[in-house]
C-alpha cells in the first residue's frame, strides 16, 4: 500500500482514484497530477513503480493538501468567527452558513430537534 502525503491509498482502485483519497485532490486535480508526472491514469495503485511514485509525490508537493488544508479552511472559519461576521455567527450557532432554509431543513447541521415546551395549542 503506497503512502502519498501521509494517507494509504488503496492498491485495488485505479491510481486516478485512489490519489482522490488524499484530503483536498478531487478527480480534476487528480488528473493534472497524473499528467504532470507522466503516469497512466488506468494503471493500478500496485502496479505503480518506485519512480513513478516518487514523480507523483513530487506533483502532489506543489499543492496545499491533508493538513495544511485542513488547518487553513479551520483559520478561516476562526477569522469569520472573530470579526462576528454573519458567516462567523452561522458557524458559531451551528446554523447552515450558505443560505439554506432552516425552518424543516437543515437536520444534519443543527441536530436533533429540541423540545420547546407549551407547543402543543
Amino acid at each position: 500500500m503506497a503512502r502519498i502525503k501521509g494517507v494509504d491509498i488503496p492498491n485495488d482502485k485505479r491510481i486516478e482514484i485512489s490519489l482522490t483519497y488524499i484530503h483536498g485532490i478531487g478527480r480534476k486535480l487528480s488528473n493534472r497530477i497524473l499528467k504532470d508526472a507522466n503516469v497512466n491514469i488506468d494503471k493500478k495503485a500496485k502496479d505503480l513503480t518506485d519512480d513513478e511514485l516518487a514523480r507523483i509525490r513530487k506533483e502532489v508537493d506543489k499543492y496545499q493538501v491533508e493538513g495544511d488544508l485542513r488547518r487553513e479552511v479551520n483559520m478561516n472559519i476562526k477569522n469569520l468567527m472573530e470579526i462576528k461576521c454573519y458567516r462567523g455567527d452561522r458557524h458559531r450557532k451551528g446554523l447552515p452558513v450558505r443560505g439554506q432554509s432552516t425552518r424543516s431543513n437543515a437536520k444534519t447541521r443543527k441536530g436533533r430537534g429540541k423540545t420547546v415546551a407549551n407547543k402543543k395549542k
